[in-house]
């Protein structure tokens, strides 16, 4: 069956994926009285959004700026950040309902701790402003002839051709399979010339294998404020030791600029020296045991597993220059060596993807291919844990929706 959109009912554009990116474009294209169709794999649309953050959604962050981004290019994302900002997303979502609140690091949640609440106000806008949406209905190819685009697709066991003059890929990005995730967007960037810069999971937990994973797995549990970094970046927050290896904030940000065979370093006492507060302990307690001063910094459990590396049962009174220098580096400079990642699966979004040098940072239309359109995680641009991949998302579904 065949049926030409184009002519039965108007389509100004087809939207390929109902994530945060492609219902945004949907909504501020209705917006502007244009009329979208937006496709959608999975039995509903927003099912990232659902998830995010627990099922709590964190939808922005108040400090969203280039600089949170990764990209080959990074002052790409600067024109969409611009376009629509922070304050353009709360007064988006106050406006239908949704009042925010701040959590750390500017990270912005609902004050209902609901997910679908954010998810609902697309969907009802949607419905308002007529822009169609279907679920449960894959794409199978993308063609051009001319000025239009065919798009066609399995919906209910049968496969239809829809034609539009436009299309926008929102499909996202590799991570989660469970999710519907696939490499759509970047065969379709591939299909037309596109180049696509590599890829790879980020914002994922860390894993230790090996001699080594032992002394991790009897820490699984245990939470610590630490600097992470290495030489491209570096973090300050909690790392969760796990069973696996490596988890927690800290951990799934670094991830984003870690590359394997490399280390990543860790200060497990971030803002303090520890040779300055044992000298000065040992001043007035020199008796006391290294391993009972570490226990007051840190759990018990903790401290009794640095007695792999350091002579914890010294008091501080017999630790030499020597020994001391030594614990300071240990505890400021933890070295650790991944043996990779948890994977896509485990991953909060990827690195890579279409390269922006074939978009236009201003419309994100593609240079080569007049109508076609990327915007979200499928292009090359990844943002930090706490919001700022959803703030990219609907900056670059209100960029998009202006050309349509």
């Amino acid at each position: 069956m065949t049926a030409n959109l184009t002519k039965q009912s108007h389509f100004d554009a087809i939207i390929i994926g109902g994530g945060a990116c492609g219902l945004m474009c949907a909504v501020q294209a209705g917006f502007l009285g244009r009329r979208t169709l937006v496709l959608e794999k999975n039995d509903r649309v927003g099912a990232k959004i659902l998830i995010s953050g627990g099922g709590r959604c964190n939808y922005t962050n108040l400090y969203t700026t280039h600089k949170q981004f990764i990209s080959q290019n990074e002052h790409f994302s600067r024109s969409a950040l611009a376009q629509y900002t922070v304050e353009d997303t709360v007064t988006f979502f106050e406006t239908y309902g949704i009042e925010g609140k701040e959590k750390t690091l500017g990270q912005l949640f609902p004050v209902t701790d609901k997910a679908k609440d954010i998810v609902s106000v697309f969907t009802s806008l949607c419905a308002d402003l007529e822009q169609e949406i279907w679920c449960d209905t894959e794409v199978l190819s993308l063609e051009k002839t001319g000025d239009t685009f065919t798009v066609t697709i399995d919906r209910g066991g049968g496969q239809l051709k829809l034609i539009a003059a436009k299309v926008v890929v929102a499909s996202g990005g590799l991570p989660i399979q469970k999710l519907g995730a696939t490499d759509f967007g970047l065969r379709v960037a591939r299909k037309f010339g596109l180049q696509v810069t590599e890829t790879a999971p980020a914002l994922v937990p860390l894993t230790i294998t090996g001699k080594d994973l032992p002394w991790f797995e009897q820490l699984s549990g245990n939470s610590i404020f630490c600097r992470v970094w290495n030489d491209r970046a570096s973090f300050e927050e909690n790392i969760l030791f796990t069973h696996w290896g490596l988890s927690g904030p800290a951990i799934l940000q670094i991830s984003s600029y870690w590359k394997p065979g490399e280390y990543i370093y860790i200060d497990l006492l971030p803002g303090k020296d520890i040779i300055e507060l044992i000298l000065k302990e040992r001043e007035q307690n020199g008796k006391k045991m290294l391993l009972a001063y570490l226990s007051g910094l840190f759990t018990r459990k903790f401290a009794e597993a640095l007695v792999d590396y350091i002579p914890a049962d010294k008091n501080l009174a017999s630790l030499t220059r020597s020994k001391l220098d030594d614990i300071g580096s240990l505890l400021h400079e933890f070295k650790v060596k991944p043996a990779g990642t948890k994977g896509y699966d485990k991953a909060e979004v990827m690195t890579g993807g279409v390269d922006t040098d074939e978009l236009s940072s201003k419309t994100l239309e593609a240079k080569k291919v007049p109508g076609l359109f990327f915007g979200g995680e499928c292009i090359d641009v990844t943002g930090w844990l706490g919001g700022y991949n959803f703030q990219w998302a609907w900056a670059s579904g209100f960029v998009i929706a202006q050309q349509l």
